[in-house]
């Protein structure tokens, strides 16, 4: 089994213990190399002992976890995101393809974490960044990027360029402005979550729709709508209130 080092970073010496202690007892994949209650340090940590991972506070003084990773001139690790509570950053920290956990941290939610942590390799993390950097100071806007999983790696993708997701089986296939279909390992209830706040809406249990690309409703039971590409989807029946009011019908 490969052991990762980790570095943890967090200005409360108690939530710093107890993740510790949480790791060690119930995360054996995971060594803590160092931890540290100040971002400064943990720049110089990370330098020292090259880490695989970092846990890394959200909200601290003087440098946030955000701002601590721009001073980083090579981001080669990955990151999970602690939180104290489910702010605005967190869809953010979603779309870009990072993992969070909120305080106090749950044994099940950290152990879920670890895991998918060893289910892939660094996977651009510096990109990443960026693309949260980008999101955050832009929130909610269609010009976000989000990071798609791909066998290669990720894709990084405008959210105002897909048309709609369908599902298919435990994948979702994005249909996208370009004509590109992308088949990618998530679910569709995972797309719907993350794209809540970005004018999209789950018309049928089979179907996501960007609704700026809607060019036609006509009514029915459900009714269906046509998609600027062409594409003809149906609206369940009990969809379509929700649906004919985001819409302004």
């Amino acid at each position: 089994m490969q052991v990762l080092k980790a570095i943890l970073v967090d200005d409360e010496l108690s939530s710093l213990q107890n993740l510790q202690f949480k790791i060690q007892e119930y995360c054996p994949s995971v060594k803590v190399v160092a931890q540290t209650q100040n971002p400064e340090e943990a720049i110089r940590l990370i330098q020292l002992h090259k880490p695989d991972v970092i846990f890394l506070d959200i909200e601290m003084p003087r440098m946030n976890g955000f701002k601590m990773l721009e001073q980083i001139p090579e981001v080669d690790f990955e990151v999970i995101f602690i939180t104290a509570y489910n702010h605005y950053a967190i869809n953010a920290i979603r779309i870009s393809a990072f993992d969070y956990l909120v305080k106090p941290v749950a044994i099940e939610d950290l152990q879920q974490t670890v895991e998918r942590l060893g289910q892939h390799s660094i996977r651009k993390t510096r990109e990443r960044a960026e693309l949260l950097k980008k999101n955050l100071a832009n929130p909610k806007s269609q010009e976000d990027h989000i990071a798609i999983p791909t066998n290669d790696g990720l894709e990084f993708i405008q959210i105002k360029q897909i048309i709609r997701i369908e599902s298919s089986s435990n994948y979702s296939k994005l249909i996208l402005l370009n004509g590109q279909h992308m088949l990618v390992t998530r679910q569709l209830k995972d797309f719907e979550e993350l794209l809540q706040d970005y004018r999209f809406y789950r018309v049928h249990h089979s179907h996501l729709v960007n609704l700026n690309f809607i060019a036609r409703y006509v009514r029915g039971d459900g009714g269906q709508v046509t998609m600027r590409n062409g594409d003809i989807i149906d609206v369940s029946r009990r969809k379509k209130e929700v649906f004919l009011k985001l819409i302004g019908g």
